[in-house]
Parts: structure tokens; sequence; C-alpha cells
């Protein structure tokens, strides 16, 4: 008796299988029993219905094969990837990349998948939710070579510089990365001052904070290419207060949402 699953449920099914997700995970991800997993792929691949490694291949890498790269989608992945993001080894020398972000912003939690899938066009992100946080996870042999940052250890604790293939993309979408960065490690929020007759005044403010000085140099060069005013009030804050400056980052970071 055939399943009652869509050709889109297999198909990602069978994609995840192929990049090293575990059976059972998969099954979870997808809704179904671990056996139907399981017979999928020997239906599938034993039967010729679906070829996972032809009629599906790989997403070919930038770097390893000279394959095309959506630059604005990566440079926001960028952002996104030095804010809060992560890479793992899983099985068979395939990593996961995981961006977390708070469940409170589901509109900005699926902008990271469908930035995943511009980068990795055949990648399935799955959306794993606890203790307040949603993960987003993806599957590729080859997120080592397009994040070189990635290395053993917190990123606060080791050198994190850009190569010369992303600071070409950086300066052409200098405002994705710094949506990235912002949205990741910053905030949006309005602040008060008193003025002299001890009235308070109140203004928009960002606010940018992370422990890794080379990310803090990151964001701050490209606030610099775009001209946008900036100040360090701590030292593992960037402030961002300027009315023309806090009027400049709304254009394309805004409040999270």
């Amino acid at each position: 008796m055939g399943h009652f699953r869509s050709r889109e449920t297999v198909e990602s099914a069978l994609r995840m299988s192929d990049e090293g997700v575990p059976d059972r995970v998969n099954a979870e991800i997808h809704g179904v029993a671990l056996r139907t997993i399981r017979t999928w792929r020997r239906r599938y691949q034993r039967d010729g219905l679906i070829r996972v490694g032809s009629g599906y291949p790989a997403t070919s890498c930038p770097q390893c094969d000279g394959a095309e790269l959506d630059e604005a989608a990566y440079a926001l992945l960028l952002g996104w990837y030095l804010g809060d993001g992560s890479i793992a080894r899983a099985r068979r020398g395939v990593f996961t990349l995981q961006i977390a972000n708070d469940q409170r912003y589901p509109e900005l939690n699926q902008e990271i998948a469908e930035t995943i899938r511009r980068v990795k066009p055949n990648a399935s992100p799955c959306l794993r939710s606890g203790s307040g946080s949603v993960r987003i996870e993806a599957r590729w042999k080859h997120w080592p070579c397009v994040f070189p940052q990635h290395g053993a250890g917190r990123k606060h604790l080791r050198k994190i510089e850009l190569v010369d293939w992303q600071l070409e993309i950086v300066a052409k979408y200098p405002e994705q990365l710094l949506r990235g960065l912002f949205h990741s490690d910053g905030c949006r929020f309005v602040n008060w001052a008193s003025k002299p007759d001890g009235k308070r005044y109140y203004y928009v403010r960002y606010m940018f904070s992370n422990q890794s000085g080379d990310i803090r140099n990151i964001l701050t060069a490209a606030l610099d290419l775009l001209g946008i005013a900036w100040r360090q009030p701590r030292l593992d804050h960037i402030a961002v207060s300027r009315k023309e400056a806090v009027a400049a980052l709304d254009a394309f970071v805004g409040p999270k949402s």
C-alpha cells in the first residue's frame, strides 16, 4: 500500500537523510514514524523512484566548486552567525549550522530559515524550540568553507577575522551584515536623559553587545562604510544614538518582530 505523505515531505526527508540527519531525528522533524523513514530510504533508493544522490544532488560549494552564491543573503547570514551562530560536526563529515534566536520573534526566525535556503538552495532548515529560544538548524558538508571563522572554542576567546572574499561581500552589502548582527546581539529601545532643568527627554537608541572585540570591530567597520555614527559607552557595547544615525539603521534593521 502506498504512503499518504506529500511528495515534498518525502523529498525533504530523503535530502536530510543524505545530509546525515539520524533517522529518529528525521522522523520527528517530518512527523512520521521511524519505520516510515527507513522504508522510504529503502524503497525509493532501491527502486529508483527518487535517487537522492542523482535526482537531488547536494548543493555545490561556492569555495570548493565555484558555485554561485547569493551574496546579499550570505551577508545577512554572516551577521546572524557571528552574533548567535555556531557550527558543529555531525556524522559522515556533515556539519550543522545552528542559529539561536528568541522564540518571541517568529517572523525573524522564518527570515533566518529562508536566508539559509538562499545560501544553500536545497537546505531543509528545522526549527527547534526550548527554554524560550528557537534554534534554526541546517546540515551541510561545506558550512566550514563558507564560514571560515568556524573553530574550536567560543568566539570571544579566539581570533575572528573576515577573509578577503567575505570583505568584498560585506563591502557590497553592509546593510545586510548589520541587520544580522543587530538582530542577533543587539536591540533597539527608547532611552532617556535629563536636561539642565531636570526634565527628561526621550530618544531611540540601538545597542550592540558582544564580548568579542573582533566582532565589534566588524560591526563598526560596516557602520563606518555607511557613514553611521557610533560610540562605545562600555567595553563590550556599541551604541548608535544620533537621530540621523538611528534613522539610517531604521531603514534596514528596525525593531524586532
